[in-house]
Parts: structure tokens; sequence; C-alpha cells
């Protein structure tokens, strides 16, 4: 949720990849009737598509509420259509969406006359997302650019997630004093390994191919292809779920020869998922210390790197965004986001100071350097404090709204991974079944069952190797916690 932070992103080492983001607005199908250039959000028709195009692109997309306020009606119109066949999502500019607009949210939650607009933006955002979820057409989403915060919420749970070259993905919140939401508790406690965990608590960036190989996108195409990707939507006569996939999947961009593998990878990942499986922030810092020290030097520099992070960020959002993953696990979409609603609510209501300080520093004031967080330390982050975001009892939380969405939702369920990549459990549950399995095999039986996914061989090959030991002459065995190398890395 971080639009206008971006400037600030790139002058410290995001320029670049801003540079190679050009803009979407020819992407887009040719609307069924001329609209205003001031209409936030525009709608148009396309055969049985139906789309909603974010038009501020000076402000990178950014959400307000009267973006909410004009999605919502159309998109459950869209769900009722019998015209309406599938549901696509795309931004005008360099951007799909940046996030939310939240430095008025800060404006209105500092006056009491005001508080209920902040809260109500956030209430008004989580239905939004809850309802994106629940679609019963085809929802696409194309992440052809920048997606942050409020925009990962808008994108994460369509079946269908396309990404290119020029996807920057992000939940930045730690960085202005808040907490990932948007149904972030959800989403990140899902995402392979620690992964999710990692995303939550350092709002580091993905970029590109990862975006997909991480499971954030179901697929990845060239961003020149997008135009006729949607065309090609468009033309569908039929557009089941199976269809749109493999009209999707005829558009895979393959990786180029001298294409760079992802950075979460190999010995980095086993650090990852070996400091960040802890549920407190101290004991992740700790390990991270740990790391510095080991022998690796890429796994030394990426500890390094990752705890000057981590110092950046507000102590507060730390501990409140790694109990929110941890909880999120075993809740409901739905859930998820009605807790969310109460921390939204709770740094609304003055629960931290870091929420000013941080949206001050970052976004107004644009300040270089840590914000000034109060408590300054993360041991100095109480439990009474964090109470103020959970426990029922607490003052901070009796504003928080209860979410509605709409009744002829509320049994539709969408599965956002059945078209992404395999996770890393299914791979080795399937190896704990059939060790004496040799890799070749392995991989005919992945790819049959994702009827030949592009990259499904690449992420098979990448768990095996990282997360398997060769047994006999051409069987695996997977590497249990009690033995995993992840501890080899310790010095």
């Amino acid at each position: 949720m971080l639009a206008t932070a971006l400037a600030r992103m790139s002058r410290n080492g995001v320029s670049a990849a801003f540079a190679r983001t050009s803009a979407v607005a020819a992407h887009m199908s040719t609307s069924t009737q001329a609209v205003p250039l001031e209409q936030l959000v525009l709608y148009e028709s396309n055969g049985a598509t139906r789309t909603y195009v974010l038009n501020r692109a000076s402000k990178l997309n950014a959400l307000n509420s009267d973006m909410f306020k004009s999605l919502r009606p159309q998109l459950e119109q869209w769900s009722k259509s019998d015209l309406c066949k599938i549901v696509v999502g795309t931004g005008i500019g360099r951007a799909f969406c940046a996030g939310g607009d939240i430095a008025t949210v800060l404006q209105h939650s500092l006056e009491d006359d005001t508080r209920s607009k902040a809260i109500e933006f956030f209430k008004d955002e989580f239905e939004m997302n809850y309802i994106l979820s629940a679609l019963p057409k085809p929802y696409v989403t194309i992440l052809d650019g920048i997606t942050m915060g409020g925009g990962v919420g808008l994108a994460i749970s369509a079946p269908f997630r396309v990404a290119t070259e020029k996807s920057l993905f992000a939940m930045p919140e730690t960085k202005i004093g808040y907490c990932p939401d948007v149904g972030a508790s959800f989403f990140l406690s899902r995402i392979d390994g620690e992964i999710g965990t990692y995303l939550a608590l350092t709002s580091e960036t993905l970029a590109g191919r990862e975006v997909f190989e991480l499971g954030f996108a179901t697929h990845f195409v060239s961003s020149r292809t997008v135009p006729n990707l949607l065309n090609r939507l468009s033309d569908l006569e039929d557009p089941s779920s199976a269809v749109i996939d493999r009209t999707i999947e005829d558009h895979h961009a393959k990786r180029l020869p001298d294409e760079p593998v992802g950075k979460l990878t190999g010995r980095t990942r086993q650090a990852l998922d070996f400091a960040f499986r802890h549920d407190t922030v101290e004991e992740i810092v700790e390990d991270l210390t740990k790391l510095t020290s080991t022998s690796d030097d890429t796994v030394a520099k990426w500890a390094s790197d990752t705890l000057k992070t981590l110092y950046m960020r507000s102590p507060t959002s730390l501990k409140v965004a790694l109990e929110a993953v941890r909880r999120g696990k075993t809740m409901t979409l739905l859930e998820a986001l009605q807790m969310e609603m109460g921390i939204a609510t709770a740094y609304c209501s003055g629960a931290s100071s870091d929420f000013k300080a941080g949206i001050t520093a970052v976004l107004v004031d644009k300040t270089k350097g840590r914000p000034a967080w109060s408590p300054y330390q993360i041991n100095d982050v109480t439990d009474e404090i964090l109470r103020r975001f959970f426990a029922s009892s607490s003052s901070y939380l009796s504003a928080a709204p209860t979410l509605t969405p709409p009744d002829f939702l509320s049994n539709v369920k969408q599965n956002p991974m059945k078209f992404a990549l395999p996770t890393e459990d299914a791979i080795l549950q399937f190896v704990k079944a059939r060790k004496d399995l040799p890799l070749s095999d392995l991989l005919t039986h992945f790819d049959n069952l994702h009827s030949g996914k592009q990259g499904v061989a690449e992420k098979v090959v990448e768990v095996v190797k990282r997360r398997c030991d060769v047994i006999g002459n051409q069987g695996f065995e997977v590497i249990t916690k009690s033995n995993s190398n992840s501890h080899s890395l310790l010095p």
C-alpha cells in the first residue's frame, strides 16, 4: 500500500527495474464506449470478457475510497450476468496497482471526527478482496508492472494471475509502521516454506519470473504478448477454466539461456527457511546473526543484508506481522481479513505511533534513514503492546466493524493455486511415497499431473536438489527437519 513511496524506493535501487516498465494502456481491449479520462476505473466489454481498468496512472493506480465504491457494484453486476463469462483486472501505466492511498487514511485517522473514514477505507478494501476471491466467474489479473500492497489484494485470489518480466511484487507495509493486510495473513502463510514470513517482515520485492516461480502468479508471459492474450481471451466462445488456462499457457515465455535464476533458491533458500521458521522475531534475528558467520559467502551476505533490512522496519510492525501470519495459517480467508480489520482499526486508533511516524517519514517527508520508531528496539515491544492488536478485550479494537460481503457469494470457493506450479509440499509428499522413483519418472508424473504446464520441471528439480538426498542409484529421500542441511550453514 505504498503508491507514493515508490519514488523514494527508485532512488534506493529499484529505478532500473522501474525504467523497464512501460505503459500497459495498449494492452486493453477497445472499450464499448468513450469514457472520461478522469474516471478512476474504466469498464470494458469485449465478447464474453468484462474488464476493469485501474485508471490512476499518475498515482500508480493507488486505490482510494471512490475506486472501491465504483468497483464493488460493477463486480456484483458481472457476477450475476449471463453475458459475462470472464472477469479481467488490469491497470493503466507502469503499474497494475501500487497499493492504497494510505497517506490520506493516516490523515483521517488522526482526528476523532474523521477516524471512521479511515476505518471505512479498510472495510471497503477488505470486502472487495473477499468479493474478488469468490467471484462465480473465472477471474484473470494481469500483473504487468508494479503490484504491491492493495494491488496484491486485488490480484492474489484470482485463479489466473499473469506475471511478466515487468512485474514487481511486494507487501511493503512494515516500511511504514503498518502490517501486511488485504488477506496477507492468509496467502503468505500458505506459500512454500517461510517465503511468506520473509516477505511479510522484510517488505522485500520480487521481480519478473520469480513472482511466478514462487507461486504468487500462476502464469508467466512476455509483456509484449499481453495484448494478443487479452484478445484471445475475449474471442473464447466457451471459456471454461481449463480453456482459459491453456490459452494463457500458450503465451508462456520460456526462460532464456542467460536469464538469471531467482534470488531465493538453493542455499539462500535453505537459510531463509531455517531462519524464518520461528514464532518470535528475536529468534529470527538470532539465527540470521549466526548465518552472517557461515563459510558460504552468498548466504552470509544475504543474512547480513536481511538483518540490516529488519533493523529499518518498525519493531512493532515486525511482531504484529509475524503474529498475524502465524494465526492466519489456520484461518479461512474471511476470518483472516476480519483479523486484519481489527489490526487496521487498532493502528487507526493509536495502538502504535509507528503508523504516523512511518507514513510521515516514507511518504510525506521522504527522509532517508530509519524512522523514529517507538519502541525503538525489537526487545522493547512487549506482549502488552502486541495484545492491543489481537486481544478481544483491547480497547483499540472496539471500533472494528464486521466485514459483510454479499450473501450470494458466501458459498463460492475458489482455489487460487489450482493453476499454479506444484507446491513444495506436494512434490515432497510424492517423493516420500515413491522414494525409489528416478528423476525422469518424477518429472513425467508432475508433467502429466499439470497437463504439460511450463515451469513444472524446473520447480520439481529445484525442490529435489534442495530438499532431497540421492539414495541408491536413482531414488531420492526427503531431508527431514532433524537432518536438514540448513543446519550445515551455521558456523
